[in-house]
């Protein structure tokens, strides 16, 4: 019997057994209770700034925004054992929630499921059960709302959302999870205040690591997912009508070739979509979630980003680095590669070497991550990078350029050429193709398609 049989039978109930909310002078506290019967019980929490003159109390559109944000939670205590039945003791979900949430959990499990050997499906994987009734029985009267909160991640992504917005005139609150130096370096950066920066404050239960630690599972979970719920607490809290994320059409690419394994599969577009019709339907916030950047590539937007130069000192988004304080690009993983690749058509390698601190193109080191990147490896590298083609594009795009400025090629870029993938004639009509690109499958709101139409015109 394998591991994944072996603690479904020896823990087969996790339970979801309580949300609590309590308010302060200046915070609103989440504190959860997870179990996996006879194994462990988990008590993970958020806190969330409290808006001067703000109470949730009674308020039944809030106690389902704090029960929803637990169910996001949930999942990343639940895959230490897989246990085949969730119960969930504190709120009740409709047969149609119930598919959402699996359908969550499954699509973003799977390359948990995937680098642990795991073979099931969605039918089999996990049953959910309620057990507990929703108290509250009146919703509290819709605010008014207005105004935009962009989740930041610290990476190009956002800060081109911010700048684009805030660029634009448009009124914008920013949003992170326990704040790091790169993400206030965005938000001064972009001409904010650092008051304009909404900071949540997530408690993980290290129990996990614990049972991690004694053999139990480990892996990847659908974190933005996690972003998604606590980013629509912080706009409902704060009276704001949109939820501006910066996913990019290239999230939807799947990770491993021919199978539906996407890293970033709670950043693509059908996440974004099921979360817009889920809160539209359960949560009744009237707040509007979409992705600024979804109908661009991750070539299209590094193109755009290098314009704002400004950002080049302050942008992280090395998940290695973002452990360590003040956060940093590791040199050493996949995620800086790609992002050195992606910017490798538009900075000189001396300002690529400046960023990451060493010229990572010339690192032999990196041979089997740039394999993966361009395509040659039965999957990309299990991190939130960009699509295959648009790195060959700016590979090519990259190689050409040194070329044509007489600069001796680094290592991995002459082992594009040893191995007969630079093509530089196909460049230009790929290039053109990229730039040209705005992909209908997006759900920005007209205002919001006009601002960035314009900056493409401007940028591309």
């Amino acid at each position: 019997m394998d591991k994944f049989e072996r603690f479904r039978s020896e823990a087969p109930v996790f339970a979801y057994k309580s949300f609590s909310v309590t308010e302060t002078d200046t915070t609103i506290e989440i504190d959860y209770v997870f179990d996996i019967e006879g194994l462990a019980q988990f008590h993970p929490g958020w806190s969330f700034p409290r808006p001067e003159g703000m109470s949730v109390k009674g308020d039944a559109v809030f106690e389902r925004l704090a029960f929803s944000l637990g169910m996001a939670e949930a999942v990343s205590y639940w895959k230490a054992a897989c246990s085949p039945l969730m119960r969930v003791e504190c709120d009740e979900l409709d047969s149609q929630q119930i598919s959402w949430w699996k359908k969550l959990y499954f699509l973003g499990l799977g390359e948990f499921f995937y680098v642990n050997g795991i073979d099931t499906d969605v039918d089999s994987f996990m049953d959910i059960q309620c057990t507990g009734r929703f108290e509250c029985t009146s919703d509290a009267e819709r605010p008014e709302l207005s105004g935009c909160l962009v989740p930041i991640g610290g990476g190009k992504d956002s800060a081109l959302t911010l700048e684009t917005l805030t660029q634009a005139g448009i009124k914008c609150r920013c949003y992170a999870i326990n704040k790091r130096c790169s993400i206030t370096g965005t938000v001064l950066t972009a001409g904010l205040d650092e008051s304009a920066l909404i900071t949540a404050k997530r408690r993980f239960d290290r129990s996990l690591i614990e049972l991690n630690n004694k053999g139990y599972l480990n892996g990847h979970t659908p974190f933005s997912s996690v972003v998604a719920f606590s980013a629509e607490i912080t706009a409902y809290l704060n009276r704001l009508r949109y939820i501006v994320l910066s996913n990019e059409d290239s999230a939807n690419e799947s990770t491993v070739a021919g199978q539906s394994v996407n890293h970033q599969y709670s950043k693509s577009f059908e996440f974004e979509q099921d979360f817009h019709e889920y809160e539209e339907k359960y949560l009744r916030t009237g707040i509007y979630y979409f992705s600024f950047l979804r109908p661009l590539s991750e070539f299209q937007i590094a193109k755009m980003f290098v314009s704002h130069r400004k950002y080049l000192p302050v942008f992280r988004s090395c998940n290695l680095g973002s452990k360590v304080s003040p956060d940093i690009w590791c040199g050493d993983c996949p995620k800086c590669l790609f992002v050195s690749l992606i910017l490798s058509p538009f900075l000189s390698r001396s300002e690529l070497a400046e960023i990451f601190g060493k010229d990572m193109i010339n690192d032999t080191a990196m041979n089997d991550y740039f394999i993966e990147l361009i395509g040659k490896s039965e999957h990309k590298p299990f991190e939130c990078v960009g699509s295959i083609d648009e790195v060959n594009l700016a590979v090519t795009l990259a190689i050409r350029n040194a070329e044509k400025n007489g600069e001796e090629l680094p290592y991995l870029f002459k082992k594009y050429v040893e191995i007969g993938m630079y093509h530089p004639g196909k460049a230009d009509a790929v290039n053109a193709e990229y730039c040209g690109r705005f992909s209908e499958t997006n759900l920005l709101p007209p205002e919001f398609r006009e601002i960035l139409t314009k900056e493409m015109e401007r940028l591309l």
